[in-house]
């Protein structure tokens, strides 16, 4: 019958489209976007706190730097030395800083740089292991590296570990000897003109995060960072102001643009550790780890758009 019939061909249009369908290449779907995953960078902190005391020119410093190095290595990042000898007062050290370079997606020039100190304080008369003042930010570091290495970069990104941060004795007797070298070298080499900006992380891991902007921090820095945080509704930026001497200083007077986000609320029952034996991992969380990067990731784009 007719009807029969031009059902019998439009089945067999559908076929024929279902085939063609089939023999379509599918269309290729974008990788997803690289997530900062907090437990990593946690097992990250345990393995350096489970290395002990971490203070420049110590065995532990150098324990410290092979870590890095292996995990960067796993990630297929070369890392170079940037060794030194500081005039300190417990007499000269051999400090040396990590650096590791993720190139651009495209052809801009420029590095952004993403900073920790790996060093802790030097004590005579306790076991200070540091799992906030320089474990969280380094642990940080490295998986920030896994992230980044995946992501595409509008700027080549600048990995630093700096060395010798921690004061040997009072502040006012030295400091920040690695961060200050690395802007010395840089300036010599004629290389501090392609530093777009610094970003640098210190003490992010306490469980009672509380981040408050920098006064000695770059302006509009802060105002990105601090817009994507509203953006992602994290109260742990808060809106009160501080003043912090840490090693974004050293670049801010070079005339590079620096920011320093860290939790230095000592003051506070919750940062009563700082500087004790009790700067231990029961004090800290991954959810503050997890809160920064989201935080960075999230006002990355704006930074770059901004220097590029």
């Amino acid at each position: 019958m007719p009807v029969n019939r031009h059902l019998s061909l439009a089945g067999m249009c559908l076929l024929a489209v279902a085939c063609l369908s089939a023999d379509a290449p599918a269309t290729p779907q974008a990788d997803p976007a690289p997530v900062f995953d907090a437990a990593r960078a946690w097992k990250h902190l345990e393995a350096l706190v489970a290395i002990g005391p971490r203070p420049a020119g110590s065995p532990g410093a150098e324990r410290t730097r092979a870590y890095i190095r292996e995990q960067l290595a796993a990630l297929g990042l070369k890392t170079a030395d940037q060794a030194f000898d500081a005039d300190t007062p417990a007499g000269r050290i051999r400090m040396v800083n990590l650096t590791a370079t993720i190139p651009a997606a495209g052809s801009a020039s420029g590095r952004l740089l993403f900073a920790s100190h790996y060093d802790t304080k030097r004590f005579d008369d306790i076991t200070f292991v540091g799992a906030n003042d320089g474990g969280s930010s380094t642990a940080f570091l490295v998986e920030l590296a896994r992230v980044l290495k995946a992501r595409r970069n509008a700027l080549t990104i600048e990995l630093v570990f700096f060395d010798g941060e921690e004061a040997i004795g009072d502040w006012s007797s030295g400091n920040t000897w690695g961060s200050r070298h690395y802007v010395d070298a840089a300036r010599k080499a004629g290389t501090l003109g392609d530093l777009k900006a610094m970003i640098l992380v210190d003490m992010i891991g306490d469980r009672n995060l509380t981040i408050k902007r920098d006064t000695n921090s770059t302006p509009w820095l802060l105002d990105i960072i601090w817009s994507a945080a509203r953006r992602l509704n994290r109260p742990e930026f808060v809106s009160d102001t501080t003043t912090i001497d840490d090693d974004h200083l050293p670049f801010v007077r070079a005339g590079v643009p620096a920011v320093d986000i860290i939790d230095l609320d000592y003051p506070d029952e919750t940062m009563a550790y700082w500087h004790t034996a009790e700067d231990t991992l029961d004090k800290l969380s991954p959810k503050s780890l997890q809160v920064v990067a989201d935080v960075l990731l999230a006002a990355l784009p704006g930074i770059e758009a901004r220097v590029k």
